[in-house]
């Protein structure tokens, strides 16, 4: 299938918002990074929610795109869950969780 990852990145915002995650925050970061175009990060309300969300994302992906992904980490905790799309990087988090790691200060600065 044929796609650019700002398409990919769209679907994936649009696939959180869907199931109910809130600030959610895309980063396009081609000129600050060789990791990813873009970084989305958002938000869901317990860690049942940031599984779920993650689980989603991961399946509407493949079924839209047919896009595997690279490497997933801290699902099951349900606290931050990371997948790595390759060019589109999707972070996941509880509230206590994203205001300590900030990613958004993070990388809007540099």
């Amino acid at each position: 299938m044929n796609f650019n990852p700002e398409t990919l990145a769209k679907a994936v915002e649009a696939e959180l918002d869907k199931r109910k995650a809130y600030d959610i925050l895309t980063l396009n970061v081609t000129e600050k990074t060789t990791l990813a175009d873009y970084f989305i990060i958002a938000s869901g309300r317990s860690s049942t929610q940031v599984t779920a969300l993650a689980e989603h994302v991961e399946e509407e992906m493949e079924k839209q795109f047919g896009v595997t992904v690279r490497r997933r980490e801290g699902i099951r905790d349900g606290r931050w869950a990371v997948l790595d799309f390759g060019d589109v990087i999707v972070h996941i988090f509880n509230d206590e969780t994203r205001l300590f790691y900030h990613l958004e200060r993070l990388w809007e600065s540099k």
